[in-house]
């Protein structure tokens, strides 16, 4: 399955070169002030890209996602494309589950207390998932900010450890792109904008199975 991978265009995917594929994920922060036009934009350009398979969630940015309701956001969602919300869903025998939560910074979308609060979130991770996408990564992977501080959420570390998906796909720290593979996992930081919100980087393509 020749997939694509990308996170954190912020309003400028209309900016992206990209090649047609099987499978296309974004990993969250689709606009960069969570405006519902913004959001329309890049649902109407997404849909339209040349992906047999379209998946993507929310980010810290993309506040339309968490305070519109359920059926408004269903309502200008095209058919096309699978959106995730702590939840997950099977393509071609591959279980992908998503979620938009990101430990507490600044009282953005989406933000969760570290420990006990954030932990609940992760619980929800499905035993037998395959492709794991988050908004933020795990503590110590690809998660590195522009002071050189590991950022990212201890408690997802200790889900993804236990759990060992085969991909573990999320954006969020900009300045940390990049991919590793740790144990069974391989890690994929897709974001394209640097901390600058400079688009200077591309697409992750990967064959998935």
């Amino acid at each position: 399955m020749k997939t694509t991978l990308i996170s954190d265009t912020h309003g400028q995917h209309r900016s992206l070169k990209m090649d047609s594929g099987d499978l296309l994920i974004h990993a969250g922060d689709v606009s960069s002030n969570g405006r519902e036009e913004q959001v329309v934009d890049f649902l109407d350009w997404f849909s339209k890209l040349d992906f047999k398979h379209k998946i993507f969630i929310a980010g810290n940015h993309d506040f339309f996602f968490e305070h519109a309701a359920a059926m408004r956001i269903k309502a200008i969602l095209p058919d096309n494309i699978h959106y995730l919300h702590n939840s997950g869903v099977t393509i071609e025998g591959v279980n992908f589950w998503g979620s938009p939560i990101t430990p507490w910074f600044n009282d953005w979308a989406f933000n969760r207390q570290r420990g006990t609060e954030i932990k609940e979130t992760w619980k929800l991770i499905p035993k037998k998932t395959d492709i794991l996408i988050t908004h933020g990564p795990p503590r110590g992977i690809l998660d590195r900010n522009t002071r050189g501080l590991a950022v990212g959420c201890d408690d997802l570390l200790k889900s993804v450890t236990k759990l060992k998906p085969k991909y573990h796909v999320f954006g969020h720290i900009h300045e940390d792109y990049g991919l590793v593979t740790k144990s069974q996992t391989t890690f994929i930081n897709a974001s394209v904008l640097d901390d600058r919100y400079a688009l200077v980087n591309d697409p992750v393509s990967i064959d998935l199975f």
